[in-house]
């Protein structure tokens, strides 16, 4: 009969999370792991596997408790306010983090995903789940009248994951607050409706 794990599944995830995402993958040795977790080399490997493993774990563990559970908390929002408290809540996550890491899922996509395909699947199947909560959204307005019809829904949310994924970059080396809501609020305004579209309703 197996012995049940002697320790806090949920705590050594988010512990490896805290280390993949400080250092990335290539920068964070098994000895980090070990510190930042308070488990054994064999105790982790027993565990989760090997270092590929053990950040493959923490990215999906990052997914579904950062990205996942964002897109649940505001898919039930008035289509517009959803992607404004969506984009509100990244600037406000960038701008209270004094080691600007970013976002772990787009630093995946910059480290990892281009030499591994496992990654890259990984990381393209979390940045659609973002912009399927955009075009959702963007659909959803346009029907209500109250996002811009003048593009599609599609160009809309590849649009907004694009600025996104530009946000969360330069939150890591020109975390600025001018520049990063600059650019949010440019999005913004870019989804609203125009007077002659709200004359021909």
């Amino acid at each position: 009969m197996a012995r049940p794990r002697e320790f806090d599944e949920e705590m050594v995830l988010e512990a490896m999370v805290q280390c993949f995402w400080s250092r990335g993958f290539e920068a964070t040795s098994v000895r980090d792991l070990i510190e930042k977790t308070g488990l054994t080399s064999a105790s982790l490997y027993n565990a989760f596997g090997d270092k590929r493993a053990l950040y493959r774990k923490a990215l999906d563990h990052y997914v579904e408790r950062s990205i996942a559970d964002r897109i649940r908390r505001f898919e039930e929002l008035p289509p517009r306010e959803a992607i404004a408290a969506f984009f509100a809540e990244i600037l406000e996550r960038s701008f209270g983090d004094p080691q600007h890491r970013g976002c772990m899922l787009m630093n995946a996509a910059l480290e990892a995903a281009p030499h591994d395909p496992d990654f890259q699947s990984i990381v393209a199947g979390a940045l659609g789940r973002i912009e399927a909560f955009f075009h959702d959204c963007v659909k959803a307005g346009q029907a209500d009248g109250v996002i811009t019809r003048s593009l599609s829904a599609e160009d809309l949310a590849r649009y907004l994951l694009g600025v996104l994924a530009g946000v969360r970059v330069m939150a890591r080396v020109r975390p600025e607050r001018a520049l990063l809501e600059g650019a949010v609020g440019t999005a913004l305004t870019l989804l609203e409706q125009s007077a002659d579209e709200a004359v021909e309703q």
